[in-house]
């Protein structure tokens, strides 16, 4: 006998498709009881749809079920292998199975891969109805889809699994693949995956080659050293708050050691985003206005690139808040005021702060003793702003440093004409 004659085992992801709607794990937002796509299968009201997201979060294995379901015929189509004939093809087919009583879902994968003249090719067979079009895409598909196409189809946002819902997804494997597994290394893959179902299995087999799930043999199946790591425990914190105190040091080298540390256990990149973000606002502030411009630009781009290419976006704003001129003057500042209106009474606002868009208003002194700034020399008016009791208190110190020091010379120039307004009066 030829080693070709014996059949190859199928991969475990395609060995873990679920038979049944309450075994899919994950997307409860679209799937849990009473939710809309849930509701579309059970009543069997199926329309032509687009299933958006991340790679590895199930939309293929979606497809196949509701197929299997809804007992439509299921047709696979690659927007990577096909063009218009085949597409004429298939839907010749699809026809003369609708004439004889039986649906055919169409899955393409890949959709935003077709061009616009492809997609314009399935236009009529999906207003005809003979067949539901179901397309699976990592892009958005408002700008990869046709908008006819687009109006034609509901579009269904899948997100990527939790480390509890692929934890369960791995359990599941197990007598499958033959193996036990400690359920912290099982967390380990779970974490590693990123959300990435496929890719969690695929280490799990991998490893259980060497007849036992340990971190050597996820390590071995990764090719690389596993972090032992919970996103949710002591260590996660102790990570984050490494960056945080190397950032705020000025210290680009272990910033930049603490971040991959937790870029490469599979940290959630847009929680490593808010904390940069933190970061600029928190240690930097004024000092360098543009931290704060450099560490939304970073979540923007981390989240538009994906892994790995955004990683680099938020190395780069790492080093630039590392480099920046730090100063903590704003949030010292907001700390005073907030423990000032908590602990002193809440005096009214006073009268020339207030609106008066009524007469009675008017007399009653709404808006008296106003003194608009833009006709004051300099936009500067003597007016206080602050309730009385209050008055003179000083809040913000801008530092010395960076641009909070040509800051403070402002202040202090528009301090000395707000008193030299005041004594005038």
């Amino acid at each position: 006998m030829f080693l070709g004659d014996a059949e190859a085992p199928r991969p475990l992801a395609e060995r873990m498709r679920p038979a049944r709607l309450d075994d899919y794990v994950g997307q409860e937002h679209l799937l849990g009881p009473g939710k809309p796509l849930r509701l579309q299968i059970e009543t069997d009201r199926l329309t032509s749809m687009i299933l958006w997201g991340p790679p590895g979060v199930g939309k293929t294995t979606l497809a196949r079920l509701i197929a299997r379901l809804t007992e439509c015929e299921f047709v696979p189509f690659s927007a990577v292998l096909s063009g218009i004939k085949e597409v004429k093809a298939v839907m010749a087919d699809a026809e003369r199975l609708r004439r004889l009583g039986r649906r055919t879902i169409l899955f393409i994968d890949e959709i935003h891969r077709f061009n616009k003249a492809q997609q314009d090719a399935f236009l009529p067979y999906v207003e005809s109805g003979d067949v539901i079009l179901i397309g699976a895409t990592t892009e958005n598909p408002s700008f990869e889809v046709i908008s006819a196409l687009l109006s034609r189809a509901r579009v269904y946002a899948l997100r990527l699994l939790t480390v509890p819902e692929l934890v369960t997804l791995l359990e599941r494997a197990l007598p499958v693949v033959d193996v036990t597994a400690d359920s912290n290394v099982l967390e380990q893959i779970a974490i590693h995956a990123n959300g990435d179902a496929r890719a969690a299995l695929n280490t799990l087999e991998i490893a259980a080659g060497s007849g036992a799930i340990t971190l050597e043999s996820i390590e071995a199946a990764l090719q690389r050293k596993m972090l032992v790591y919970d996103k949710s425990g002591e260590e996660h914190f102790n990570l984050i708050s490494a960056l945080h105190k190397s950032v705020r040091s000025s210290d680009p080298d272990a910033a930049l050691y603490w971040l991959s540390r937790m870029l490469e256990a599979g940290e959630d990149r847009m929680y490593l985003a808010r904390r940069l973000v933190r970061m600029a606002i928190e240690d930097i502030g004024l000092a360098d206005p543009r931290a704060l411009e450099q560490a939304m630009a970073a979540q923007q781009a981390a989240h538009f690139l994906g892994i790995p290419e955004g990683d680099l976006a938020l190395a780069q704003a790492t080093l630039y808040l590392c480099v920046s001129p730090k100063s903590d003057a704003a949030y010292r500042a907001l700390g005073t005021a907030r423990s000032d209106v908590r602990k002193l009474p809440a005096e009214p606002v006073p009268m020339q702060l207030r609106n008066a868009p009524t007469s009675a208003m008017k007399e009653w002194g709404y808006g008296k003793g106003y003194e608009h700034a833009h006709l004051s020399e300099d936009a500067v008016s003597g007016m206080e702003c602050l309730p009385p009791s209050l008055a003179g208190r000083i809040y913000y110190e801008p530092t010395q440093r960076g641009a909070e020091k040509r800051i403070a010379e402002r202040l202090d120039e528009i301090r000395r004409a707000r008193q030299a307004r005041r004594e005038e009066t």
